[in-house]
Order: C-alpha cells, then sequence, then structure tokens
C-alpha cells in the first residue's frame, strides 16, 4: 500500500493512501458475499441470491458505499501502522466520501486522503534564568484576634437591656412588615406590595449594618422598646430575589426588646470551649502557626503561578484537538462532581442545549493547562527530574493514614500522587534556577486587571455560560 505523509496544522499529519485495484476488488466481492447472506429478499434463501437481483435491489451505490467503508477504514489502520504513526484520538477523512463513491471502481486503485493527530512537538526556547514578579503575602497577627472575637460572638451570652435606646452592637427583638415603596407616578390610592417573605414577628437582628438590607439597621438605631416606626431601606442589587434587586422598601418595625452581648474572657476556659487545647496560649500559638503557614502557602502559590506564566511565553507547540477535547472532557467532569458534593443538580446545569456553550467556554482553561502541563513535562526530560517508587509510596502512605476511613483507590491515588510530587520537584527547579522578586500583596492586581485574556476557573466559566443561556 502506497502512503504518502504530509504535516499539517494541529499537529496533525495528512495521509494519501493508495489502495491496490486487488485489495478494491476483494473487499468488493466480499461485502456482496456477505450482503447475499444477511438480506431478506422475497422469493430467495439467504446465501442464494444471485448477484444481478441483489445489485438490482440494492442498488449499486450502497454495496459501493458499504465496501468503501470498509476500505477507508482498513486502509487508514493498515497505513498508521506500516509508517509507524503514534496516533491519537479518531483518524478523520478529508477527502469527499460522495466523489469516492462516485469514482471508486472495484478492481482499479482507490485513492483518499485523512488525517490523524499526533502527540504535539515540544519546544521550549527557554527554561532557565527566568525573572518573575510575585506577591508576597504576610502574616497578619490580626487575623488572630479577629478568630478570637468571632468565637466571643458566638459564644456571647445576651442580656435584656432597659432604659437606654438600641444600639450599635445590640441584638434587637423586632415585629416587622415590609412592603415595596411606591415609585414616582404610581397610584396613591392604591394597596403597597407586600415583601415576599418580608414579615417576621419576635425577629432577633443583631444591630451591624451588614446584618440586614441596608438601611433597615440604621432605621432600627435609637428606637426605644415598645416603640413601632417606618423604617426605608432598599435591597442591594444584584440581589438572590431579582424581582427584588435594586428596589426601595418600607418596613413598619415594632421594637419589643433590646439585649446586649455579654462576651466571655480570653482565658483557657475559653480556650477549651472553642478548640481541643488546655491553655489559651496554646490555642494562639496554633492559630498563628496555621496563618503564617497560610501566608507562606499563597506566597509559595504566587511564585508558581508568575513563574508558569512566564515559562509559558517560550512555550511554542501547536495542540492537537484531540488533546484540548479530552481536557475539556475532564474539566466538565471534575466540574460536575464538585456542583454535586455541594448538592447542585447537576442534569439542571449540563443540560443538552448549554453543554456545547460550556465546552467553548472551557477550551481557554483547557489550552492552558495542557500547555502548563507539556511546558514542565519538556524541563523533566531535558533536566532528568524524576520520582522514585519509594517518594511516591511514603507520600501515599501519609495520605491513607491521614484518611483512615476513607475507601480510596489506590491504584488512582498513587497516579495522582505521582504526578503531584513531579510537579513539584520540576518548579521548585525551576524556581532554584530563576530570579524572583516578591513585591508587596495587592501591587500586581492592577495589571491583572488589565489583562482581559485571562482565563476564568472552570466552575467559574461554566456557571457563567449556565447563567447566560438560562437567563437566570
Amino acid at each position: 500500500m502506497k502512503v504518502t505523509q504530509e504535516k499539517l496544522p494541529a499537529s496533525q499529519i495528512g495521509l494519501e493512501i493508495e489502495i491496490t485495484p486487488e485489495i478494491t476488488q476483494k473487499t468488493y466481492e466480499q461485502v456482496i458475499k456477505n450482503l447475499s447472506s444477511t438480506v431478506n429478499i422475497p422469493g430467495f434463501r439467504k446465501g442464494k441470491v444471485p448477484r444481478n437481483v441483489l445489485l438490482q435491489r440494492l442498488g449499486t451505490t450502497r454495496v459501493k458505499a458499504a465496501a468503501l467503508e470498509e476500505l477507508l477504514q482498513d486502509g487508514i489502520e493498515q497505513a498508521i501502522k506500516q509508517e509507524s504513526i503514534a496516533a491519537i484520538g479518531q483518524p478523520q477523512l478529508r477527502s469527499s466520501f460522495d466523489d469516492l463513491i462516485n469514482n471508486y471502481e472495484p478492481g482499479k486503485p482507490l485513492t483518499f486522503s485523512a488525517a490523524v493527530d499526533v502527540e504535539p512537538e515540544v519546544n521550549l526556547t527557554k527554561y532557565t534564568g527566568l525573572e518573575i514578579k510575585a506577591e508576597e503575602v504576610t502574616y497578619n497577627p490580626d487575623q488572630v484576634d479577629e478568630v478570637l472575637e468571632k468565637e466571643r460572638q458566638q459564644l456571647a451570652t445576651l442580656i435584656p437591656v432597659e432604659g437606654r435606646t438600641a444600639q450599635i452592637g445590640d441584638v434587637a427583638v423586632v415585629d416587622f412588615k415590609g412592603v415595596i415603596a411606591k415609585a414616582e407616578g404610581d397610584d396613591e390610592n392604591a394597596e403597597p406590595e407586600p415583601i415576599p417573605g418580608g414579615e417576621a414577628s419576635d425577629f432577633q437582628v443583631e444591630l451591624q449594618e451588614d446584618k440586614f438590607i441596608p438601611g433597615f439597621v440604621t432605621g432600627i438605631i435609637g428606637m426605644n422598646p415598645g416603640e413601632t416606626k417606618e423604617v426605608s431601606a432598599q435591597f442591594p442589587d444584584p440581589y438572590v430575589n431579582q424581582e427584588l434587586a435594586g428596589k426601595p422598601a418600607i418596613f413598619t418595625v415594632t421594637l419589643k426588646e433590646i439585649k446586649e452581648k455579654e462576651l466571655p474572657e480570653l482565658n483557657d476556659d475559653f480556650a477549651q470551649d472553642v478548640s481541643d487545647f488546655e491553655t489559651m496560649e496554646a490555642l494562639r500559638a496554633s492559630l498563628e502557626e496555621r496563618y503564617q503557614k497560610e501566608a507562606e502557602d499563597k506566597t509559595k502559590g504566587n511564585k508558581q503561578e508568575a513563574l508558569l506564566a512566564e515559562l509559558l511565553k517560550y512555550l511554542e507547540v501547536d495542540l492537537p484537538e484531540t488533546l484540548i477535547e479530552k481536557e475539556v472532557d475532564a474539566i466538565l467532569s471534575q466540574t460536575a462532581m464538585r456542583f454535586a458534593q455541594q448538592g447542585m443538580d447537576v442534569r439542571k446545569i449540563f443540560t443538552q442545549e448549554i453543554i456545547p456553550q460550556l465546552r467553548e467556554r472551557s477550551r481557554p482553561d483547557a489550552v492552558d493547562r495542557i500547555k502548563r502541563s507539556l511546558a514542565l513535562q519538556e524541563v523533566a526530560k531535558r533536566e532528568s527530574i524524576e520520582v522514585t517508587p519509594e517518594e511516591v509510596q511514603a507520600r501515599v502512605t501519609e495520605l491513607i493514614q491521614q484518611y483512615p476511613d476513607e475507601d480510596i483507590d489506590q491504584d488512582r491515588l498513587q497516579g495522582f500522587v505521582e504526578q503531584e510530587l513531579i510537579s513539584e520537584k520540576i518548579i521548585d527547579w525551576l524556581l532554584a534556577n530563576s530570579t524572583v522578586e516578591l513585591v508587596p500583596e495587592g501591587s500586581l492586581a492592577s495589571q491583572e486587571e488589565l489583562d482581559t485574556t485571562a482565563p476564568e476557573t472552570e466552575a467559574e466559566t461554566i456557571e457563567t455560560a449556565a447563567e447566560s443561556t438560562t437567563g437566570e
């Protein structure tokens, strides 16, 4: 079989394949024989249908099409094997099938064109001496105080207060009923429209402005127990209920009782109530260690992101469609699993009408993920960076011990751990051979905001597509 190769864009190899006259004739005769033994034609037993009757009943075009399908499939498979092509994905026919049927004559050569995806050629023009800037996240001791204060607030005891008006920080017990405020031009005699769910009795609201819609808490400040007044407020936009978003409202509020919070002391008893630590000192030390590590991890993540973004500037690769589609599949599957774990109805998001848009919106992220992976693989290949089976097994054992009650697929876990460890090694090597300038947190944000080409995360991409398609 004669095969001519041609390099095509998107990491494809074009194949011009010539099938010999003997094969085109043999395949045609075999198809007729097979059809004769399977087709039901009145008056004839299977396998005994005369050739001319069979061709007359089925039509020459149908028989040729059946033979051609076999010739094309077998021809492509043999060509790939003959030329030792490491094809990925399904081959594509480049010739017109209708033209091939019209030109196909059993006993004469058949020439057609096909294309197959192959692994892309990766060219990394530079990967050492990279110069990057990354934001340094510093530990803020105030975080510990904020966490402890939040715990104090949750353990606070509410004490009834008399003889003064409501003030910020109190907990107010109120009855309220809300209506949509009339706009200019509305009928003044018409009954105001009640707010759905905008009515409650003995409702406890903490008098902090962010605890309710804007204006509601402010209107209660200064009220005396037993007092009733109308409070003007406005629903934010956006709002959970889009029908209320941005609309002004009027609430008739009766203040029934004022309570103030009595906060527990920050002592060893408090530490024992909110944690497994015996002393306040130990609890603080644990929180400090936690937030220090969190800051270090965020800084490390920023360095890695900046490094990979810079590395991709020197990557030259023409990605095949097969790899992109496979990565899109992975993104959709991973996101669907996350949504399901969050209790969302995946079937309402991944509908047949929406899936094409989800796939298209996921492509930029898929391309970025593939490029990152290929760039790191190329560095590992050039620098002979690898992980040992002992390193992988040690990490697998550690994870299994951390989650003793989980049903873990060890083969899948081992594959994941191996990929994670090799990526860490490659990135550490790259960082060691690059110049990293740490800059204050937030200093690069303005530049990132200007970069409108940066892809969303796959979850954001999919949620955006779903919302725009459903109109929700």
